[in-house]
Parts: C-alpha cells; sequence; structure tokens
C-alpha cells in the first residue's frame, strides 16, 4: 500500500503529538454534529471529533463555536483516528473517525420517519452531541442543490486573501447575503413540502457553525452542508474544489433516484461547467439550473478580470431549463417560468 503524502503524515503526526499534551493538561473529546441526509432505508451522518478545553466539554462547545469569529474555528484540535458512537434505532454504532477527526458515513434506518429528526452523537466515555438530519420521503421528486459562496453569500472567492479575510476576520453578521436567495428557497420549499435542500460548497467544515447561524438569521431554510476539508490530502497539498462538487452532486443523484434537482449556483467559479456536465449526462436528474452571474465589481475580485471565465465556457447544448440572474429576485421570476412549463416528456431545449 502506497504511503500518504508527506505533508498529510506530518500532519498527522503534528496533531497526534500536541493531542497529547493537550489530553494531559485535562482537554477532552467532544463531537461537533453536523447536518446529515437520508431517506427510511438509510441515513448519511457526518460529524467531527474534537478535543476541547474542559470547560467546554459540558455542553457550551457549540454556543461558543457559533459566537466565535471565523478563525478561531480553524484552532480545534481533532482527534486523529478516535471513535464517534452514533446512536441508531437499532442501536449505538462505534464509528472510526479519519486522520482530521471526521467521520462521513451511511447507516441502515431503522425508525426515523421523514422530517426533521433528531441523532445522538457521543463520545466513547459518554459525551453527547445531538444533530439534525433531514429524512426525505420516498414520494418527493423535487430537490435543491445550492451553492454557497457568491451564490447565496457575496464572500468574493476564490481569491485568496479576501477569502481568508471574510472567513477567518469578518464575524458573520457582517457578511451579505445575496438578496432574494433566502425568499426563492422558502417559497420552493413551500410549494413542495418535504423537499431536500442541500448547501454543496469547497468551503471548510470548520466554518460550518458560523454558516449555519447566519444562514438561520437570513432566514434561509434549513439544509444539509456537504463541505471539505481544508489542507493536504493523500495525494498533494489542496484537495480539488471542482470534483468535490462534482462527487457530491453525483452521489445525492444516486441517494435519491427519485428526485429531479434544481442546481443553483453562480457564473463565478466552476458551477456552469459542472452543471452543465452532469445535465447533459443525468438530465432525468435535473429538473432546472439556475445560475447567478455576478456582476462587474464581483467578477474582477473573483478572477481578476471582468471576464465570467465559466460563463465563456459554458456548454450551451443542454436539455433542461436554464435559467440565470443577478439576485434571488430575478431568478425567482425566471426559474417560476422554467418550472411552470416542466415536463418530463418533453425536456426544453432554451438557453440561458
Amino acid at each position: 500500500m502506497s504511503r500518504s503524502f508527506f505533508a498529510a503524515r506530518v500532519e498527522e503526526a503534528s496533531n497526534r503529538a500536541i493531542g497529547r499534551v493537550l489530553r494531559r493538561l485535562g482537554w477532552t473529546e467532544r463531537v461537533v454534529a453536523y447536518t446529515g441526509y437520508g431517506d427510511p432505508t438509510f441515513v448519511r451522518v457526518m460529524a467531527r471529533l474534537i478535543l476541547v478545553p474542559s470547560r467546554s466539554a459540558a455542553g457550551m462547545l457549540g454556543r461558543e463555536l457559533l459566537r466565535r469569529r471565523g478563525w478561531r474555528n480553524f484552532l480545534a484540535l481533532p482527534v486523529v483516528r478516535g471513535t464517534i458512537v452514533v446512536h441508531t434505532s437499532a442501536g449505538p454504532v462505534e464509528v472510526p473517525t479519519d486522520r482530521s477527526g471526521y467521520i462521513d458515513v451511511r447507516l441502515e434506518n431503522g425508525t426515523l420517519e421523514p422530517g426533521w429528526r433528531l441523532i445522538d452523537y457521543s463520545t466513547v466515555d459518554g459525551r453527547t452531541t445531538t444533530g439534525d438530519v433531514q429524512i426525505v420521503d420516498p414520494t418527493v421528486d423535487f430537490g435543491i442543490i445550492s451553492d454557497i459562496d457568491d451564490t447565496i453569500i457575496s464572500t468574493m472567492l476564490p481569491r485568496l486573501m479576501l477569502a481568508a479575510w471574510n472567513s477567518f476576520v469578518v464575524h458573520e453578521s457582517a457578511r451579505q447575503a445575496v438578496p432574494g436567495m433566502a425568499r426563492l428557497y422558502r417559497d420552493l420549499l413551500d410549494e413542495h413540502p418535504g423537499t431536500p435542500l442541500v448547501f454543496v460548497s469547497t468551503g471548510s467544515w470548520n466554518t460550518q457553525p458560523t454558516l449555519t447561524r447566519f444562514l438561520h438569521s437570513r432566514r434561509f431554510p434549513l439544509g444539509a452542508m456537504l463541505l471539505t476539508d481544508w489542507g493536504p490530502t493523500s495525494t498533494g497539498w489542496f484537495r480539488s474544489g471542482r470534483e468535490h462538487k462534482e462527487r457530491e452532486v453525483r452521489q445525492l443523484a444516486a441517494d435519491f433516484p427519485h428526485i429531479r434537482w434544481v442546481l443553483v449556483g453562480d457564473d463565478g467559479q466552476h458551477d456552469p461547467a459542472i452543471y452543465g456536465r452532469f445535465s447533459r449526462e443525468f438530465p432525468e436528474h435535473v429538473r432546472a439550473v439556475a445560475i447567478r452571474q455576478l456582476t462587474p465589481a464581483e467578477q474582477v475580485l473573483a478572477h481578476g478580470t471582468l471576464d465570467s471565465l465559466e460563463s465563456a465556457q459554458m456548454d450551451r447544448a443542454h436539455s433542461v431549463p436554464w435559467v440565470t440572474g443577478q439576485d434571488g429576485w430575478e431568478i425567482h421570476v425566471k426559474l417560476d417560468a422554467a418550472l411552470s412549463g416542466d415536463d418530463p416528456a418533453a425536456r426544453r431545449t432554451d438557453t440561458p
């Protein structure tokens, strides 16, 4: 078996050494639960095992993380190859964490009924955390997959310095939501009860608490988040954000083969190319694609140029409706018109 990339080995060894010191200082294990999803047959659960000071281990960690600025969320130390106990209807299941303390597994769902449910996670010594999970009814055939950065939040990614400033320094209350996007998602969920809303982003899992608080304060509906683990991988210095998005979109289509998705993104990164390729290969899984067009100023911040790189590369030959707009209000009007004429037996070939 080939060895992991040297930076990954160094990171793991460093975390193990620091962890031993912190444990001697009284730090204890704590589970951070992420929002999951499933159906009556399975549940996908995601969480992270970290070390925290003893004063936080009694249940204040979640509230403290939500109050912190983004950079402090990156200071939690992962428990390398530890164990998280997931309490399912069939009993507790011990799930090993990876070298960064994360778990992402599918478990059998025995008794959780469709709707928003709670799942308990605990450390091996019994400290328990509760996480949300949406169980999707098999009769639901409408879903939303949404990007986050520059689609619903103006974060000016991927320019490194601006991204770091927004992620590490700026408090979530200082960020700006894209106008009309929260209303668009609320209306779609009102029109299609039980719809899963899944946020797929290249952002780090460490930002999940602040993102959740931000979305709640701007009245976005609750949804599962599929983020990434920043840092070295087993094969190199950085993981591919594009590959992450492509993999998660395909996984959601496989998990819910009866759902046709509305794919929402922006033209500042790879969304048009990712969604275009997926809609060409799997049109039976796509109801419509909605792309937010960045303003000229946002394009400069995202690319250093006034040109939209992905818009120029986007293959417009597709078999599902595409709509574009500069904010949620414009997209809402166009998407309503596209969906009202949506017929699985007669796919449209309109171009944006």
